[in-house]
């Protein structure tokens, strides 16, 4: 028989860093969660996406147990990395922030496919354009 979700929480950690320490700490204290094997399994889980942030949905169960699904990080934070820059412009249609290939933009939206409300590649590219569009990168 399946376990019954009592709660899920939607967080974004830093990945191979979680710790304890707000607001980690107290989101998970509250559903009634062992902190430490949280901090210890999620480590674990994202010892490749180190440097990235990572979205995480856990899903708490009745007994206390729970289950962890990792997510790609933001698409925000790919396109700025791919561009080079710490962050969008703050009048993006007058002033561009940079410049990324449709290359870049391919591989970031491989990497985006699965998290994306897009059936291929090409309509995931065209999500991640408008992205970038408002933050102010070009894409050529």
């Amino acid at each position: 028989m399946a376990k019954k979700p009592v709660r899920k929480l939607k967080l974004t950690i830093m990945g191979g860093a979680a710790n304890p320490a707000p607001p980690i700490g107290p989101a998970l204290g509250q559903a009634k969660v062992n902190i430490g094997e949280f901090v210890k399994r999620f480590n674990d889980g994202t010892q490749k996406m180190k440097g990235e942030l990572v979205p995480v949905v856990v899903s708490i169960y009745e007994d206390r147990t729970f289950d962890m699904i990792f997510k790609s990080p933001p698409a925000t934070n790919l396109l700025l990395k791919a561009a080079g820059k710490e962050k969008g412009s703050g009048k993006p249609p007058a002033q561009k922030t940079g410049t990324i290939s449709k290359a870049k933009l391919r591989e970031i939206a491989e990497k985006k496919l699965k998290d994306l409300n897009a059936n291929n590649v090409e309509a995931a590219m065209k999500i991640l354009e408008g992205s970038a569009r408002s933050m102010g990168i070009d894409v050529k």
